[in-house]
């Protein structure tokens, strides 16, 4: 009995110093996504006006380094909210979990991955094959056969009569970043699915599908630019036969300088992407950590601001930045459970 009480005490000890620990930090600490970022920025600089709580701290790390941070643990260090351009990987929830932080998910809206190039520049008309032939590492080999080649593709033209002669340069994120993760399931596989002996290998062998349909090419065809999208931006205005990869948002916001490519016919619009016309959309995401919800000063008045109709709406501030609003049932659901706060236990649950 006394083994069970001292066990007892020590866990009431545990999470008391937790707490102090976490209510010496008074401003909310957010990482993540380069894409979810100026919307997490805005709804900050919104909630700092209107409340009496600190403006919180946002850091563009990526998606995937943002999840790192997130998931180390609970407490002062670690962050209390991450960005996501793609949903939480079952690993990920998992080392969340392995180290004791309950995770909430809220899904704050829609966005559309762009393949944009200089405004002065001529608009491109691509199908999900055409960048996958242009990207991929490996490529079914041109001779018919059902055998892969290392990518041989030199020119859009190459991949595709109809396309211009310019050299294949393709400015993009980094392997840490949700919008490369969701660029190469919606994009790349999309296109790489046309083959049929390669999809039938998703049934026999996932992994290797997986690596055929998602391994970008490294022999400068595609570039790394960081998870800066705005150093993309400039860069493509500077280079006017690049193209570059980023959040629809980007584009939106920098209207006047790039120009978004038609993909299987589609415009990325507002509306295109509302509706998921447009065959490169994406669900955006924050987390939080349940924990640092009641230590942390203006945690749940910041997810309050975040899931308000003024914010994420159909005619909220979110959408002046770019984000594409989801339904107004599925916002008036999620906003219910956020206020409850309920933990993610398994990804099959949602």
């Amino acid at each position: 009995m006394n083994k069970q009480i001292l066990a007892t005490s020590l866990a009431a000890l545990t999470l008391a110093t937790s707490q102090v620990a976490l209510a010496a930090r008074d401003y909310i600490s957010v990482v993540g996504s380069s894409t979810v970022y100026p919307f997490t920025t805005t709804v900050a600089e919104r909630f700092s006006r209107a409340t009496q709580f600190k403006t919180p701290v946002v850091e563009s790390t990526g998606t995937g380094g943002g999840m790192k941070l997130f998931c180390q643990g609970v407490g002062e260090s670690t962050a209390d909210i991450t960005g996501a351009s793609r949903r939480i990987k079952q690993s990920e929830l998992e080392m969340c979990n392995g180290n004791g932080v309950d995770v909430v998910e809220v899904q704050i809206g829609y966005d559309g991955i762009v393949l944009a190039n200089a405004k002065k520049a001529t608009p491109f008309k691509l199908s999900r094959k055409d960048i996958f032939l242009a990207l991929a590492k490996e490529v079914p080999n041109p001779d018919g056969s059902e055998t892969l080649v290392a990518n041989p593709y030199k020119t859009w033209k190459d991949v595709n009569p109809a396309l211009p002669n310019t050299k294949i340069e393709v400015l993009g994120p980094p392997p840490t970043s949700g919008t490369r993760d969701a660029f190469a399931e919606l994009a790349m596989e999309g296109g790489c699915k046309k083959f049929g002996w390669i999809k039938a290998m998703k049934k026999k062998d996932k992994s290797a599908y997986k690596a055929i349909c998602h391994n970008v090419r490294e022999d400068g065809a595609y570039v790394e630019a960081g998870e800066n999208d705005n150093l993309i931006v400039n860069k493509l205005v500077a280079n006017p036969n690049a193209l570059g990869i980023f959040g629809f948002s980007f584009l939106d916001q920098n209207a006047d300088k790039v120009q978004g490519s038609l993909i299987e016919g589609q415009a990325p619009t507002f509306d295109s992407i509302a509706d998921q016309r447009y065959p490169v959309s994406r669900p955006l995401f924050i987390y939080v950590k349940k924990a640092h919800a009641d230590v942390v000063p203006g945690i749940k008045q910041f997810l309050a601001e975040f899931t308000n109709e003024r914010a994420w709406g159909d005619e909220g501030y979110l959408t002046d930045k770019g984000m594409i609003p989801l339904p107004q049932e599925k916002r008036q659901k999620i906003a219910t459970d956020v206020r409850k706060l309920n933990a993610l236990s398994n990804l099959a649950a949602k």
